[in-house]
């Protein structure tokens, strides 16, 4: 699934490109005058491969969770059971998630790649239904959580793959669905770490700018938490080469997890809205997997943790709202979800000159 799915994945195509930009020069405005959001336009053109390219919608949230064993490090100060919580907290829609979601009218469908607690029975047998009133959870478990990274690999090569192709069958479930854009969403205790050193592994970036304080740890838990980065990354020596080795060492099944819904929204030429840290250190293994995945991506906000600056200069993706958010879960990409469709509605919508009898300067 994995080396089929890479091959799907396309270039951005120039000539819808290059008719996005020359209707965005016809439009009843100033040339420029929308900023960031005509080459946006331009680039979900050139991702459709047509011009104007389909509106993002519906939008169809995927929450990946998983436990994480570098949490026997003392990383994070909320005990391991939140993620599992949480979960329950997101499917009795009670979560910062849900209220974004229903405000912009997108599913979110809950999909367990790897907790350590159990879950309910897997329901994952029902068609995804795209319904913002009713969250879905999909049991896709790999294993219960990683093992402890600093101790030895995370996954094993055959466990990252599978969490990676989890991500692939859930895009494509949504997709098939009717969904029109793909946001990112994560909940695991303590997944922030593997994030840093996952964006360190790829960029080459120092720890100490790929670390931040996750849910808010105090200095000596911080320091400590960069040198358990600095540990991980001693160990396995990850060679970014091999993305699927570095997930394999140093990830969680929630970021394997989703790579995988990266890539397979790639391949289906759909749009992805990228969260916040968890998302982004992800997205730098899908572009490891298939560079040109990074045509997929839009990245939502601009994370308060430093590693999703490093990470999105390295991806080459500017944010569209920075509110320094940290939550995760989605809500960053929910809050960027309008500014994406109006970037498309522009082309659908506005008049030109000529279509109005306005005149030109």
């Amino acid at each position: 699934m994995l080396e089929t799915t890479i091959a799907a994945i396309r270039a951005a195509d120039e000539a819808a490109m290059a008719a996005a930009r020359e209707l965005q020069g016809r439009l009843t405005k100033p040339a420029g005058s929308l900023g960031a959001l005509e080459e946006l336009s331009v680039r979900l053109a050139g991702l459709a491969g047509v011009c104007p390219p389909p509106l993002p919608e519906p939008a169809a949230v995927a929450i990946f969770a998983g436990d994480h064993g570098v949490h026997a490090q003392g990383v994070s100060p909320w005990p391991q059971e939140v993620t599992a919580q949480m979960i329950g907290n997101f499917l009795a829609g009670g979560a910062v998630v849900n209220a974004f979601a229903r405000q912009a009218g997108a599913s979110v469908t809950v999909v367990d790649v790897g907790v350590a607690t159990p879950l309910p029975a897997d329901p994952a047998a029902e068609p995804a239904v795209l319904d913002p009133a009713v969250p879905r959870l999909v049991v896709a478990s790999v294993r219960r959580g990683t093992r402890d990274l600093t101790v030895t690999a995370a996954l094993t090569r055959d466990e990252a793959l599978a969490a990676v192709q989890t991500g692939i069958r859930i895009a494509d479930e949504l997709i098939d669905a009717g969904a029109g854009i793909l946001l990112t969403g994560d909940m695991g205790i303590g997944n922030t770490t593997p994030a840093a050193v996952l964006i360190a592994a790829f960029t080459g970036a120092d720890p100490l700018d790929t670390t931040g304080r996750g849910t808010g740890v105090d200095d000596p838990t911080y320091a400590h938490k960069v040198a358990v980065v600095r540990a991980a990354l001693a160990r396995h020596t990850p060679d970014p080469a091999d993305p699927l080795g570095v997930l394999a060492a140093v990830g969680g099944l929630e970021h394997a997890a989703l790579a995988g819904l990266i890539l397979g929204a790639a391949a289906r030429r759909t749009p992805v809205l990228l969260d916040g840290v968890i998302a982004v250190s992800a997205a730098l293994a899908a572009a490891a997997f298939a560079p040109a995945a990074v045509g997929a991506m839009v990245a939502g906000h601009r994370s308060a943790e430093p590693g999703a600056t490093v990470a999105l200069r390295h991806l080459g993706l500017d944010p569209l709202i920075d509110l320094g958010l940290r939550l995760g879960e989605g809500t960053g990409a929910l809050l960027a979800l309008p500014v994406v469709t109006g970037a498309v509605r522009v082309l659908h919508e506005v008049a030109t000159f000529d279509s109005a009898g306005v005149a030109e300067k």
